[in-house]
């Protein structure tokens, strides 16, 4: 038997996917397959934006056909769409074909349910309030060698205004520092090259050795030749121990993905950010004095509830000073439970465009002097992958700039020295030296 997933949002979801595929392996499904050859297809939901949203609905609605048609097809949903309050119902009765939903917090019973579906040929559901088994006896069929992504903790308590995550995700959980540390020791011993720890806010991690700062500490003393990376992580809690052990491995990439939202105040305290703009920036002169190579990406927020043509404009100025690597870019997206869902003063579609297209103009301005920097050095990459459409190897450099280059010979998973000769927008073409 053989299992097709669809995966939708972010690199906390697409590891979620492997460990669905491990699940899913262990049921006896051997291997992945196309669609149309599957006896399972899994949809890994995202409810964080309504596009994310809308998509889902669409494909698994596509199904119809296929299911009527495949004998024995089992269609599965899960992820955060399906724990959204009212989302497994609306799924339910949109979609009758479905046979197993699924919520954030019950992943590792997916074999059990896909058992119980087998047995009783009725409709499954199994929706938790909390996370229940651990994830640790999972094992993930991972994708995307020689990256590997390591999960420290789940869930987040800082209910953003304008954000769903602590409603599908739960509560912060930490992982055990034991467990990480065995993960990630048994990665590099199977030849992983870059470890990225995952969190919805990695610097609200707590372990047995403390905060987030020592767990990356002791990740980055791990023997063997690799990259550590993290994501995401929150300003309010940015602090000059992290900055510390940033500075103190070589290991550790010298780079930051630290997600200011907007540059307005009064905004920031809308989001309930719990910082401000000078706060924020105060924060970067310390990173980069302290580490002057540091690169800085970020999550900008346009045309939130009330947002002025001044306030958008201090977004502007503040991507400016700040001097990112580059961005994403998104248009308020109203997530039904949140605070700024409720909130009057929505912002009119076209100024939201509007907007949105001369903050994307200002940040590609930025990415590409960036990049143009990069002309005549010579840069170590991680090959990565082996790009079909452009015929060339490619990877990225520790600041997280796409290095393309030409090889004889399969370079997927070694560190590449090479000198650029070419910068187009985010990404660099080169020769290996």
């Amino acid at each position: 038997m053989k299992y097709h997933i669809v995966t939708y949002g972010c690199q906390m979801n697409l590891h979620e996917s492997e460990k669905i595929a491990g699940v899913l392996q262990e049921a006896g499904y051997s291997s992945p397959a196309p669609m149309e050859e599957a006896d399972i297809i899994v949809f890994n939901t995202c409810c964080i934006r309504e596009n994310a949203e809308n998509h889902a609905f669409g494909n698994i609605g596509a199904l119809k056909k296929l299911k009527r048609e495949k004998k024995g097809l089992l269609i599965a949903v899960g992820g955060c769409m399906v724990q959204e309050e009212g989302k497994a119902a609306l799924l339910k009765q949109k979609f009758p074909f479905i046979d197993i939903l699924f919520g954030t917090h019950n992943l590792s019973e997916l074999k059990s349910l896909i058992e119980t579906k087998r047995a009783r040929k009725k409709f499954v559901l199994s929706l938790l309030e909390e996370r229940g088994e651990t994830e640790d006896g999972i094992r993930p069929v991972r994708t995307s060698y020689p990256n590997a992504w390591v999960n420290i903790m789940y869930g987040c308590n800082n209910f953003c205004s304008y954000c769903i995550v602590p409603y599908v995700r739960g509560r912060e959980i930490s992982r055990r520092e034991e467990d990480i540390l065995r993960e990630v020791e048994a990665l590099v011993g199977e030849g992983y090259k870059e470890i990225t720890l995952l969190g919805q806010n990695v610097d609200s991690y707590r372990g047995e050795r403390g905060n987030f700062a020592a767990l990356l500490d002791a990740v980055a003393s791990v023997e063997g030749n690799f990259r550590v990376r993290f994501m995401t992580s929150h300003p309010k809690d940015f602090s000059e121990e992290l900055v510390a052990v940033m500075k103190k491995h070589d290991k550790i990439c010298k780079h930051l993905h630290l997600p200011v939202q907007a540059g307005s105040d009064r905004i920031l305290r809308l989001m309930n950010r719990r910082y401000t703009r000078e706060k924020y920036l105060e924060d970067l002169r310390l990173l980069r004095r302290e580490i002057p190579d540091c690169e800085v990406t970020t999550d900008l927020i346009v045309a939130f509830p009330t947002e002025t043509e001044e306030e958008f404009e201090e977004t502007l100025s503040l991507v400016e000073e700040a001097d990112f690597s580059s961005a994403f870019t998104f248009i308020f997206s109203p997530r039904t439970g949140t605070r700024a869902a409720a909130m009057e003063g929505r912002i009119a579609d076209d100024v939201a465009k509007e907007r949105i297209t001369r903050l994307v103009a200002l940040v590609n301005e930025k990415t590409r002097e960036k990049s143009a920097r990069y002309v005549g050095k010579t840069v170590e990459i991680l090959c990565e992958d082996f790009d079909e459409k452009k015929k060339m190897y490619m990877g990225r450099d520790e600041y997280g700039r796409m290095g393309y280059f030409f090889s004889d010979r399969d370079r997927i998973g070694e560190f590449v020295d090479l000198k650029i000769t070419e910068a187009n927008g985010i990404s660099l073409y080169g020769t290996p030296v």
